[in-house]
């Protein structure tokens, strides 16, 4: 596993994160500017989720705020790790409702684009829709298959979750909207992924596992699901089976250059 600059913010006996100042800053510099980024661009349900949750903007919130709203309404809540945890871990918590969050904040230097999922990430991108059933459904099933999975099996399933639950947009009847919430906590990817430079093409589950991907550039493609619902049909059908059957075909030719080393 990579090694990472921060660490995560350990809490008191009664479970309070105390954050410093500049760190408060940051959150409120990150959430101010991306709500506004995100509007015409985020889906209903995320915006749904957004107004549930209600977050506050000066501060950090406290996983708790956080968990007395997700748990309510689909049974879900967050839990604190580290900057980044094993697949193993990261599947375990999603197969028991958990959302894994890491308890730090980006620097300042690093306003823009980070690569490990910090806490603005986890908690403006993802917990939003973890109050829409149809999502938290789909992310609770991928954790318990994920759970069962075999090394190999995994690396497809990571890319299904890649193109999906971080970097997914979907038709609406108001036009094509983000659902990832790799996208929607990011200020440059939200106005490129809807903009035309990248490719879009219709959400194909086999499709998605066989497209490899890298974490540090802008998504060259993007898949489209027809509705959010979509999601909840997939956690039923045999995802397992797609997996088995993407292995068999193999990877698409990437559609970036190789990292320099």
């Amino acid at each position: 596993m990579k090694s990472t600059q921060y660490v995560a913010r350990q809490p008191d006996a009664s479970g309070f994160i105390d954050y410093g100042e500049g760190e408060h800053q940051v959150w409120n510099t990150l959430i101010t500017r991306q709500l506004k980024v995100i509007e015409g661009r985020a889906c209903q349900e995320y915006l749904d989720g957004i107004e549930q949750l209600g977050l506050p903007h000066e501060r950090i919130p406290q996983l708790d705020e956080v968990n007395r709203v997700l748990h309510a309404a689909t049974g879900w809540r967050v839990t604190r790790v580290p900057a980044l945890i094993p697949f193993q871990t990261f599947f375990e918590l999603l197969a028991s409702k958990q959302f894994p969050v890491a308890t730090f904040i980006r620097s300042p230097e690093e306003l823009d684009y980070l690569q490990e999922p910090d806490i603005f990430h986890e908690i403006f991108g993802h917990c939003p829709l973890l109050t829409n059933p149809w999502f938290a459904e789909f992310t609770h099933i991928y954790g318990k298959l994920g759970l069962k999975a075999t090394k190999e099996q995994r690396v497809y399933l990571a890319r299904l979750y890649w193109l999906t639950i971080e970097f997914g947009l979907v038709d609406t009847s108001q036009g094509r909207r983000i659902y990832g919430g790799g996208i929607l906590s990011s200020p440059k990817e939200t106005v490129y992924s809807l903009s035309g430079q990248a490719e879009h093409l219709p959400f194909n589950p086999i499709e998605a596992m066989r497209t490899p991907y890298r974490i540090d550039i802008l998504q060259p493609l993007y898949f489209v699901l027809p509705e959010l619902k979509h999601l909840f049909a997939l956690a039923h059908q045999d995802i397992m089976g797609m997996v088995d059957q993407a292995m068999q075909m193999g990877l698409h030719t990437p559609k970036f250059s190789p990292k320099a080393a």
